[in-house]
């Protein structure tokens, strides 16, 4: 009688190690219940690059609810980025974005393996050796970059046509952060834009050597404003260069191009059209491998080197944003459109090509002939084009303090 008990006994052990073991298995592939998510930012979200990052959380959270939480710091600069970083790996984040340009996430990742790290692109990393547990992403900036210079160049060959300038008055101008390639790729696909429509059309380029200084920003703006460019964009983090186009219309006819947020609040007279990195298919995709147990390339939908990834319109890690129908030329929006469709169809190549020269800020002997086609992120999402178009592009004194 013991041994039937003692046999009983032990295939109710083999039993339940084996429930258990299947509950393990069914949980593997059924995925996780819960997450922990942390958000780094750079600045707050009352400016517009930070605001636009944002909205991939609120994403997450309307998708996800209960199921995730998340943890963020706000106004976290590049070279204090370790105490938050290491605070948020060590309450137990499974996963941390970034929008900042620190190196330091990449050098910390390693004595985290249990997080995984995913940084904008601040870098070329298709040379890099990367931790396994180290992502960047961004979306193809200049394509939205392109399509809003067509707005762009369509309100100016209005404006030519009403006899409100002339065409030796095609003038853009452009606020811009610093003279990296990120930015010179976005600015430089903004002109080429604008000339597909107006072949005479030149651009001003102003540096303020920061990424957030609404002074210096809506300064830069109005001294491009004063030396005679009709349309502003910029590459920075305020809402400056807007209110300067906004104050400057009530004397005559100047025009706004927002990036990252819509400025139809803030400038609703000059604001003219915003196109924007579309950070959410990324960052919920992301959330969605690790909730499923698989790797983030896996699941993400986009070009894939590694662990790096970028998406245009063609995935929805581009759009365009408020085009303002009161101050748009007639035929802006079909315009746009139909650019728009050839980057859903992957034709990328007319964007870096034409009758242009490029000259490298750095060695004036280093150029680019745009005869033959310049393809932009075609081995990293990191935008790579950082020549200045000969006779197309003239760079301005900084902007001063």
């Amino acid at each position: 009688m013991k041994r039937v008990y003692l046999t009983t006994a032990l295939t109710c052990v083999l039993l339940l190690a084996a429930f258990t073991a299947c509950l393990r298995l069914m949980n593997l592939s059924g995925g996780r219940d819960h997450l922990t998510v942390g958000f780094i930012y750079d600045n707050d979200e009352s400016t517009p690059y930070t605001y636009n990052f944002s909205l991939a959380k609120d994403a997450i959270e309307k998708k996800y609810g209960e199921k995730v939480s998340i943890m963020t710091r706000s106004n976290v600069l590049d070279e204090d980025m370790e105490e938050p970083l290491r605070e948020l790996a060590d309450s137990g984040c499974d996963i941390i974005f970034f929008n900042g340009y620190s190196e330091m996430v990449r050098e910390l990742a390693p004595q985290y393996p249990n997080t995984q790290f995913c940084q904008t692109s601040y870098m070329d990393m298709s040379s890099q050796t990367v931790p396994e547990n180290y992502h960047t992403f961004k979306g193809e900036a200049y394509q939205g970059r392109y399509v809003s210079g067509i707005a762009a160049g369509m309100k100016i060959k209005q404006m030519i046509t009403d006899g409100v300038i002339s065409e030796d008055q095609a003038c853009v101008g452009f606020v811009a952060a610093f003279p990296t390639s990120e930015v010179i790729s976005g600015y430089t696909a903004f002109i080429l834009g604008v000339r597909s429509v107006v072949p005479t059309a030149v651009m001003r380029v102003t540096y303020t050597n920061t990424w957030s200084s609404y002074a210096q920003e809506k300064r830069a703006a109005q001294q491009l404003i004063d030396e005679g460019c009709v349309i502003i964009s910029q590459h920075t983090d305020t809402i400056g260069p807007a209110i300067a186009c906004e104050e400057a219309s009530e004397e005559g006819e100047v025009y706004f191009v927002g990036w990252g947020q819509s400025m139809s609040e803030v400038a609703p007279g000059s604001s003219l059209i915003t196109s924007r990195i579309c950070w959410e298919p990324y960052v919920i995709a992301s959330v969605d491998a690790l909730m499923s147990n698989k790797k983030i390339e896996a699941v993400v939908t986009g070009k894939i080197h590694g662990t790096d990834a970028s998406a245009g319109f063609e995935n929805g890690w581009v759009e365009m944003i408020d085009l303002n129908q009161q101050a748009a030329a007639p035929g802006t929006q079909e315009a746009m459109d139909s650019v728009i469709d050839e980057f859903k169809r992957n034709n990328v190549d007319f964007v870096f090509r034409g009758d242009y020269v490029g000259v490298d800020p750095d060695n004036p002997s280093a150029t680019i002939d745009l005869h033959t086609a310049y393809i932009e992120n075609a081995d990293t999402s990191f935008p790579m084009f950082d020549y200045i178009l000969k006779d197309i592009i003239t760079i301005e004194d900084t902007a001063s303090n």
